[in-house]
């Protein structure tokens, strides 16, 4: 490796995504500099003019040119012109042989690398383009069994990376671009040109949050628009904030956003939440207190604003029978605009598991993993042996951490099973070649 780039990272306290690229460059042994804007001003604008107006974090440099935050690093990673900004020689013809590869290291992957490691299959666990998965961006798993007091999201997922580590896991960043099942063991290619083999893969990669593809998301994605209020709402402070969804995900960003809004305002496209009591309940408080307020049967359809100044308006459309985009032709529909500073968008996730198709694998119409589920062993199964799903990649119903972990201690086993009846089979494969040979 020739002399190493300087390397600075913007970040900011209680951001997932700071975490990961901190994560990145000390996966690939690379020194950088960090600098704390929460609380400083100065420091904050000076991340503001050197990226060119963004007011998200983390902000990444190379040698004085501007990265990006963890999207634009995940992605210069995954094609590998991270690697040669910064100098690092990779070997291509190298490939790598694993008992076991899991994909993801959300709840569901590191509980899998938990109980595979004890079980003494040496887990590869790729961590994908979000590592940690969602739970990384919730605050407060008040719902967690064993924290009576709950625990924050970052804190639960690094805890369980370590004690994946302590039991043999080895945990690589990357993206998993391809699996070839045409013959075993299985070929697996990562964005970034890295291949391994493995006998078996655990696919626990989860889901990514949805977009809504309307005029303004693109060029306004880190410059007031953002999926993670946590990651982002601090430098929103004593804005108006919009907040798309009707889930819990969308509760919950709403009542953290009021630590730091004028108003948070939540845009449902109908009548009802489909988030849990627990959320709704909070939310009403702060609805009576004056700090939330609720917009049904109400749609964003264009984002305005720009990236100097951010997000200065959104245009909402409503309609009191709900999902007015569907009734734009309607008299009844009200087209208007209004001023919010930032916008937060949580509805819904879509699954990561395009690196299947062409497996065999099973999946529905939305791209969850069809699993053998029922009773008795094997319910992480897909049609394809020796590829096994678990958490949100396969759940679209639950959707919860204690879910997802309990679907990952089960995908392990499963994958133990496998690996066992492959070791007993070549054994007794062996044994007969050498009986023959006698």
């Amino acid at each position: 490796m020739s002399e190493q780039p300087r390397v600075e990272i913007y970040t900011k306290e209680d951001c997932p995504y700071c975490e990961n690229a901190k994560d990145l460059f000390d996966a690939k042994g690379v020194e950088y500099e960090t600098y704390n804007v929460t609380g400083d001003d100065e420091l904050f604008e000076e991340m503001m003019e050197r990226s060119g107006g963004r007011k998200t974090a983390p902000e990444v440099f190379i040698d004085d040119e501007l990265i990006g935050g963890w999207d634009d690093t995940s992605a210069l990673d995954e094609t590998g012109e991270l690697d040669e900004k910064l100098g690092i020689a990779t070997d291509d013809d190298e490939v790598e042989h694993r008992k076991l590869v899991i994909a993801g290291t959300g709840i569901a992957g590191l509980t899998a690398a938990i109980y595979a490691g004890r079980s003494n299959n040496a887990p590869l666990v790729i961590e994908g383009d979000e590592p940690g998965g969602q739970l990384t961006l919730t605050t407060d798993v008040a719902n967690y069994p064993g924290f009576p007091e709950g625990i924050s999201g970052p804190e639960l997922v690094n805890n369980m990376k370590e004690q994946a580590r302590q039991f043999g896991a080895e945990l690589k960043n990357g993206i998993i671009e391809t699996v070839d099942a045409s013959s075993r063991p299985f070929r697996i290619e990562l964005t970034n040109g890295d291949v391994y083999t493995a006998d078996a893969v655990i696919a626990a990669s989860g889901a990514s949050a949805r977009t809504l593809g309307i005029p303004g998301e693109d060029e306004l994605m880190g410059y007031g628009l953002s999926t993670c209020a946590t990651c982002d709402g601090a430098f929103f402070r004593d804005e108006d904030m919009l907040v798309v969804g009707g889930g819990d995900a969308a509760m919950e960003e709403a009542t953290f956003l009021t630590k730091f809004a004028d108003t948070v305002y939540i845009a449902h496209r109908r009548e009802e939440f489909r988030a849990e009591d627990y959320w709704i309940d909070r939310v009403m408080e702060h609805v009576e207190a004056g700090d939330i307020e609720i917009m049904k049967n109400t749609e964003v359809t264009e984002i305005h604003g720009s990236q100097e100044a951010g997000v200065d308006y959104v245009t909402l459309v409503e309609n009191d029978k709900g999902h007015p985009t569907d009734r734009l032709d309607d008299p009844e529909t009200d087209e208007f605009e209004f001023d919010v500073g930032a916008v937060f968008f949580a509805i819904g996730h879509t699954p990561n598991t395009d690196y299947l198709e062409g497996t065999g694998v099973q999946m529905d119409e939305e791209g969850y993993l069809r699993t053998q589920g029922g009773d008795g062993g094997g319910q992480t199964e897909t049609d394809v042996p020796g590829i096994f799903g678990a958490g949100d990649v396969v759940d679209f119903h639950y959707q919860q951490a204690v879910t997802a972990a309990g679907m990952g201690s089960k995908a392990a086993i499963d994958a133990d099973e496998y690996l066992e009846d492959l070791e007993r089979a070549e054994t007794a494969e062996e044994e007969e070649i050498a009986a023959a040979d006698d």
